[in-house]
């Protein structure tokens, strides 16, 4: 016979339940952990969220890119066409280009610049004006007075008598097309090379034969002087291809 069932004189103690929180199952539990989980770690953006402020940030500097280029050529077409204030020019030579280059390869982005700008203008075949400072350091003097500057960059162009400008504007109008307006109606230069100086646009000076160095007895004074009629390098301009300065 199987004992009757007694009741258990075993009390259980059980904890006060907590009136903020109240949960019915194992499952909602698991539930508030997920949540206060994903709550912690912040969700990352998705690869198509990402490639779409790729592109709009591309577009943005394409955008900035095109403005800044717009203003460039603008800044660039005003600056030959529009006159300065004042009015930069050369008297006198109204019917060919002038330009300000130097041979010397000390410094060569100077070098390569003006090498490049006399490759351009040469290419139309009129009247030109060579003026080399390594050849003759009055032309830099004369430079200085003409741009009222004493610190300079090589080359400097004058056409018409009229200041253009450096190797960059040169290069810019000749890209464009707007140099030729510039030269067109310019005298035609001359075919081959000057026989007398061959293309170098100086001559040795007759008095001193290229010594700068002149022997000299009068008013009681003998010895050597410095020649007059050339500069530091004992040379005088072509007279036969090279014109006058102004």
């Amino acid at each position: 016979m199987w004992h009757p069932w007694a009741k258990s004189t075993v009390r259980i103690h059980t904890a006060s339940p907590n009136k903020n929180f109240s949960c019915s199952s194992f499952k909602d539990i698991q539930h508030l952990c997920k949540d206060e989980t994903e709550a912690q770690i912040p969700k990352k953006s998705s690869i198509f969220h990402r490639v779409r402020i790729a592109t709009a940030v591309l577009r943005s500097w394409s955008a900035q890119a095109a403005q800044q280029e717009e203003s460039y050529e603008a800044s660039a077409l005003e600056g030959p066409f529009t006159p300065s204030k004042p009015l930069i020019s050369i008297p006198g030579a109204e019917t060919r280009i002038v330009v300000y280059l130097t041979s010397l390869r000390v410094v060569r982005s100077t070098f390569e610049d003006c090498r490049a700008v006399r490759s351009i203008l040469r290419g139309f075949r009129v009247s030109m004006d060579e003026r080399d400072l390594a050849m003759d350091s009055g032309f830099l003097e004369e430079l200085q007075g003409i741009l009222g500057q004493t610190k300079l960059t090589l080359p400097r162009v004058f056409i018409r008598g009229r200041y253009i400008g450096g190797a960059e504007e040169i290069k810019h109008l000749n890209e464009i097309g707007e140099l030729k307006q510039f030269i067109e109606g310019l005298p035609a230069a001359d075919a081959g090379v000057c026989d007398m100086c061959g293309g170098y646009r100086f001559i040795l000076c007759h008095e001193c034969n290229g010594s700068h160095k002149c022997y000299s007895e009068k008013d009681e004074t003998v010895g050597f002087r410095s020649c007059t009629g050339c500069n530091e390098n004992g040379l005088v301009r072509c007279p036969s291809c090279s014109s006058m300065p102004v």
